[in-house]
């Protein structure tokens, strides 16, 4: 057999010449799928790049804003804390400090005393708390050393509060966490502080209460006493119960006071909690005192009103809410000017179809306390309350 060409080449039969054909066809079909896969895998490859890059441009743009406002570029994580205090701040979703944590912090973290002007809802709690909890956790307090940090809040409501993010923030330490607030049990609250109590959360009547009669409260190693929302402490008439507290508590410890408004009673308040001594009222730090650069709690917040006739009012508060029952994820706080118009309302709107809580200062502790959870637990909501809930 010859291995040259021939010149006259053997015609294939029609049905295999189409088979051969088909087999280019398909394998040039092939080829050029896997072209454009691999074009269209490059296409995505680019147009990925390109989302990341903008969703990073929109990241640093949304920092930068909230540097602006109540937030800072300041990252939690630049803190000199502990990891254990570190790791609850990350599960807690906490990233950039806000102004008057990252103003406070550092002077708290050094012992100093602090005046502080914070409005509700700036971060407050988390300034003080943090502090707080990184002095007992390097102290290495352990239950026999007693109470090492007591919180006094105005409400039962807002020290439950605070103790709940106290809770959080002290996951990973080792250090015991309680609060006594009036309505509750003094017998078990009086054995939880014998068996010692690190970091007390509690209402100034009920803290004077076991001040006076606890037998066995271990607090003359008290390293630090936090004074939240001083003018709603005064506003509730609680300034000679914090006097008392004042007389029986070391003197010989870091102060922090925070307060919403700077009035002369606070300032007199203030002069009475730091005490007289000169040395002490000179190294006093004061932040965000009349501070014009300080802004608002919330910027982003819309906020407005309607004049409504006094027969019209229940109408629209019906039509609004009924709107917000529909919504996923809403929830909604009615304010009121009394108990009695509290009970009326949550009876009448739950009466009609609208499910609402209701909290106000003559239902019973246990109540209050069991409404205040189940509210803060649930993703959707309506709450009618008294001021008793406003901070």
């Amino acid at each position: 057999l010859s291995s040259e060409p021939s010149e006259n080449p053997v015609a294939l039969p029609e049905s295999i010449h189409h088979a051969v054909c088909d087999e280019e066809e398909g394998i040039q079909g092939i080829e050029e799928g896997r072209r454009e896969e691999e074009e269209m895998e490059e296409i995505g490859k680019v147009g990925k790049r390109k989302r990341k890059e903008e969703k990073g441009k929109k990241e640093k743009k949304r920092h930068k804003g909230k540097a602006g406002g109540i937030l800072t570029n300041k990252l939690f994580s630049e803190l000199a804390i502990s990891e254990l205090t570190a790791k609850a701040v990350r599960e807690m979703n906490y990233t950039h400090l806000t102004q008057i944590q990252a103003r406070s912090i550092p002077h708290l973290m050094l012992g100093s005393d602090v005046l502080g002007s914070a409005r509700t809802g700036s971060g407050k709690t988390l300034a003080f708390l943090i502090p707080a909890v990184e002095l007992l956790h390097k102290a290495r307090f352990a239950p026999r050393n007693g109470t090492g940090v007591v919180a006094v809040c105005p409400t039962r409501e807002l020290a439950m509060q605070t103790h709940n993010v106290a809770k959080e923030l002290m996951k990973y330490h080792s250090q015991t966490l309680g609060y006594v607030i009036g309505g509750t049990n003094m017998r078990s609250e009086a054995t939880q502080l014998v068996e010692g109590v690190n970091l007390l959360v509690a209402t100034p009547g009920r803290l004077l209460d076991h001040l006076r009669s606890t037998s066995g409260f271990n607090y003359k190693g008290l390293q630090c006493l936090i004074i939240d929302e001083a003018d709603h402490i005064l506003e509730q008439n609680f300034e000679e119960d914090m006097k008392q507290i004042f007389k029986r508590l070391p003197r010989d410890r870091q102060t922090v006071l925070f307060s919403a408004t700077q009035t002369k009673r606070v300032e007199d308040f203030a002069n009475l909690t730091f005490g007289k001594n000169e040395e002490r009222q000179r190294k006093l730090v004061y932040v965000g005192v009349d501070d014009s650069e300080f802004k608002p709690t919330v910027e982003g917040l819309q906020q407005g009103y309607c004049v409504i006739p006094s027969e019209e009012r229940f109408l629209v508060l019906y039509a609004f809410l009924r709107k917000m029952q529909l919504k996923q994820k809403v929830k909604v706080m009615v304010f009121f000017s009394s108990c009695s118009s509290v009970k009326f309302h949550a009876e009448l709107l739950n009466f009609l179809g609208i499910e609402c809580y209701d909290i106000h200062g003559q239902l019973k502790q246990q109540k209050r306390t069991t409404t205040f959870f189940r509210f803060s637990k649930e993703e959707k909501g309506i709450l009618l309350c008294t001021n008793v809930s406003s901070r």
